[in-house]
């Protein structure tokens, strides 16, 4: 390997290792999905699931966990209510996502009209 291999091979690692670090965090088919749920304030469980649509209440509890976990989703109880009220909400660090969901429509929204072009 020569040393403009090297230097081409040390750029590439420098943008994988920070992309596969993003994906283990935030990939999969529901996180990202979570979140923008949220987006418009706290929710109840079944209020998530119903908007996110299509997700199990197992997994969509795996996934808060999981958000909670990597600082994304706050949950909040109710302790004084009865029966007791359990909320999530979106914190400040999931702001930080903000131009990765848009880039992420944008595309998404090409990708689709690119197909339905192709048919």
């Amino acid at each position: 390997m020569n040393s403009e291999d090297r230097v081409i091979s040390e750029e590439c690692n420098g943008v994988l290792t920070p992309i596969g670090d993003a994906l283990y965090v935030i990939g999969g088919k529901w996180k990202l999905r979570v979140i923008a749920s949220l987006k418009d304030g706290s929710m109840r469980f079944n209020e998530i699931q119903r908007t996110v649509g299509g997700i199990s209440a197992r997994v969509l509890s795996s996934e808060l966990k999981e958000l909670e976990l990597n600082g994304f989703v706050k949950r909040i109880v109710h302790a004084k209510t009865a029966p007791v009220v359990v909320e999530y909400e979106l914190t400040p660090y999931s702001d930080s996502l903000t131009e990765v969901l848009h880039a992420l429509a944008s595309w998404g929204t090409m990708h689709r009209d690119k197909l339905r072009k192709e048919r």
